[in-house]
């Protein structure tokens, strides 16, 4: 019987101390609501950043944030899993996309209230990944996809500005401008520009719904060549439509012979027809300076560029021949041929 008692009370005494420790933790819970001050790197947790870009770690500095329930980079929620908090710090990831281009302030939010931090979180400057068509008339709608279009202040083509149709963060429509035919495409964000790797246009036309500048056709060995077909076009009303047999070409000619004086590159848009995919089409100029292979993709257009140091830099052409390198019978359309 005294060994029970002598049990009793010691789960009376262990319930006790259980008790006096919770309160006493409940009691010591700060209660006072959070302040912001400051923002740092994982790596600087010293210097305090003006502003960061989107995605990366940072250190939220302030008071009272052991109970931080929730981060919120204007209107988009941290995730749970990738914010950690203590009395003085919010380690946490910011998310890949925010709602505007540089302008994100930070509110978190713990058990005894909130607070907001004013403070630069930016987007990536502008990318560029393509644009189409490759070429175009004032007025036509050009379409440029890459990302980080937020907050879009401007598009240029050879420097003039073009009229903006519409915009979303990975995609931008435009207007030709007068006056931005051919040149560098670039479109500029808040955050800063980009120029794209290829350029709009030609300077020199050899084909675009026919033959220009006295260009004439001399193509050989084909099955079949409508030069102004409307069956699948680039841009305009007529497309090549040329079927080959094993290397059969297209070619074109110039009497008078180009001079590549203040051109760099020959341009072409191609659509691979049926069992084209990786194909090849050899681009060689005469007078003889070199050659260079372009491989297709089948069931769409592409647009290429081939600067003239990969034909051997030729200083006038008179002969400039696309010949189905691959010794396989296809199909393939030509459209927007000329010199940049």
């Amino acid at each position: 019987m005294k060994m029970i008692k002598k049990h009793i009370n010691a789960s009376i005494i262990l319930l006790t101390f259980m008790a006096i420790s919770a309160c006493k933790k409940d009691s010591s819970e700060n209660t006072a609501p959070p302040t912001l001050s400051s923002v740092t790197t994982l790596n600087d947790r010293s210097t305090s950043l003006q502003s960061i870009g989107y995605g990366e770690w940072i250190i939220i500095k302030g008071t009272n944030l052991s109970t931080t329930s929730e981060v919120d980079f204007n209107g988009t929620l941290a995730a749970d899993s990738l914010t950690y908090a203590d009395d003085n710090t919010i380690t946490v990831k910011i998310p890949a996309n925010l709602t505007d281009p540089i302008n994100n302030p930070i509110k978190v939010t713990t058990k005894y209230g909130t607070a907001t931090l004013n403070f630069q979180i930016k987007q990536p400057g502008p990318q560029i990944d393509d644009f189409s068509p490759g070429a175009g008339n004032v007025d036509d709608e050009i379409t440029i996809d890459g990302n980080y279009y937020k907050g879009i202040t401007g598009v240029t083509i050879n420097g003039v500005a073009a009229t903006i149709v519409s915009s979303t963060q990975t995609q931008v429509k435009i207007k030709v401008p007068t006056g931005g035919t051919f040149g560098q495409v670039v479109i500029t964000t808040p955050v800063g520009s980009v120029t794209a790797t290829k350029t709009f246009g030609l300077k020199h036309v050899i084909y675009d719904d026919g033959f220009k500048n006295s260009w004439t056709n001399t193509s050989y060995s084909t099955t079949s060549l409508n030069l102004a077909s409307t069956t699948n076009t680039r841009r305009g009303t007529s497309a090549i439509d040329v079927t080959h047999k094993s290397f059969s070409a297209v070619r074109f000619r110039l009497v008078s012979k180009f001079s590549t004086v203040g051109y760099s590159m020959v341009k072409i848009s191609m659509f691979g027809g049926p069992g084209t995919q990786g194909k090849k089409v050899r681009i060689t100029v005469s007078p003889a300076a070199g050659n260079y292979e372009l491989l297709l993709n089948e069931g769409k257009w592409t647009d290429y560029q081939v600067p003239f140091i990969n034909i051997g830099n030729p200083a006038t052409i008179e002969y400039i021949t696309f010949q189905e390198f691959s010794g396989f019978a296809s199909q393939i359309f030509i459209d927007d041929v000329g010199f940049y």
